[in-house]
């Protein structure tokens, strides 16, 4: 707390008082996610890569190249907090990390980019919404879409009413994954500090290389992918936790993977309509254009939005399109947009895109999902209490 109080009278108050003030960045989580984030980080010219953190060595090595000469090398993620020449931080670990590194940042006075899903469970989500409310650091969730104006353009058709009542949003997400990727270490690891807050096991390159795939490091890729269409569709509906989260899914056909590919899932919310998710990674593989839809049923018109483009079809004329909007490459724009504005943020200490609260609440429809598969049940969720019901 001392050291917040420090941070916060001394260089948060000059970032705020100077737009152009250079920002400080460590990146924690030097694997490919980090390392391009982190790149859409140095379009800024008055931001400076500090310091690079990684437990497994040839992602520390190409983290440091990436970053450039004269960029510190950690190996100790506690050593970047410690560090008082780093303004904030870019946490792109494996998801069981997000909730202690994200916790122990903002203590440690630091600004906060943290990857999505922003946590693994609802308890951690809890910890990190009621630790945002009594801290006044920066914290940006990275799911984008909150930065891209086609998805913006299309919340405001449905606050205009273009579509009239929406009470279900249907989504897909395609995709392949048969086999998981077996290739050994190709360095030194510390492998405890890997897996961290998850329960001890032996060193196994199957685990690091596809943790998004086990319960222990991951809410699956249902949770993975889930959090982004969740979080679009709180967006365009003005929406946030749910009522009731029901879902079913396939057994895993990964051969030693122990989450799903095969998901569908079914939100409720207060706001009066239905979200429905459905994730297949055991279809063919789309090109990134084409790989998912959500389409948002009014009852004046049907709205449809991927990636990059952007549909609305009358009641009148369904199979004519009344508006299309197509926006190639608007998805990766959206990222650097994002990223822009954390960086806004840091300097003016207004509030950004992607906050704390929402980022738990994308996350935390899949959580009840993964729950509610694994129990049988529809699984509620309170909203004051935040807490399963």
């Amino acid at each position: 707390m001392n050291r917040r109080l420090f941070f916060l009278s001394s260089a948060g108050a000059a970032l705020a008082q100077s737009p152009n003030e250079t920002v400080r960045l460590a990146l924690i989580g030097a694997g490919g996610r980090g390392r391009r984030v982190m790149s859409e980080f140095m379009r800024d010219p008055n931001l400076e890569v500090h310091g690079v953190c990684d437990v497994y060595e040839p992602n520390l090595e190409q983290g440091l190249s990436a970053a450039g000469p004269g960029t510190k090398a950690f190996r100790d993620y506690q050593r970047v907090l410690d560090d008082p020449d780093v303004d904030a931080v870019l946490i792109a670990t494996p998801e069981h990390w997000h909730h202690r590194m994200t916790l122990d940042a903002m203590d440690a006075g630091k600004d906060v980019y943290v990857e999505k899903p922003l946590c693994h469970t609802p308890q951690e989500g809890k910890e990190l919404v009621e630790a945002q409310r009594n801290s006044d650091r920066i914290v940006q969730v990275g799911m984008q879409r909150r930065s891209y104006n086609l998805y913006l353009e299309a919340r405001d058709m449905r606050r205009d009413g273009k579509l009239g009542t929406v009470r279900m949003v249907r989504t897909y997400w395609l995709n392949s994954r048969t086999e998981p990727r077996r290739a050994p270490f190709q360095g030194p690891i510390n492998w405890e500090a890997w897996v961290g807050p998850s329960p001890s096991v032996p060193k196994d390159p199957l685990a690091f290389f596809n943790w998004r795939s086990l319960a222990a490091y991951s809410g699956g890729i249902a949770q993975d992918q889930g959090c982004h269409i969740f979080d679009s569709i709180h967006l365009v509906m003005d929406a946030g936790y749910p009522i009731s989260v029901n879902a079913t899914a396939l057994r895993p056909h990964v051969e030693g993977m122990d989450l799903p590919e095969s998901v569908v899932v079914a939100a409720e919310y207060p706001e009066g309509f239905l979200a429905i998710f459905t994730i297949n990674y055991n279809a063919m593989r789309y090109a990134a254009r084409a790989d998912q839809l959500n389409a948002y049923d009014g009852t004046l018109a049907r709205m449809d939005i991927g990636r990059e483009f952007l549909r609305v079809y009358d009641r009148d004329s369904p199979e004519t399109a009344s508006f299309a909007k197509d926006q190639p490459g608007g998805f990766a724009q959206a990222t650097i947009d994002h990223v822009m504005n954390f960086l806004h943020c840091v300097r003016t200490r207004d509030t950004p895109r992607a906050t704390m609260d929402k980022g738990f609440q994308a996350a935390l429809i899949v959580q009840l999902a993964n729950i509610s598969i694994r129990e049988g049940r529809k699984v509620g969720w309170n909203a004051k209490t935040l807490s399963v019901v």
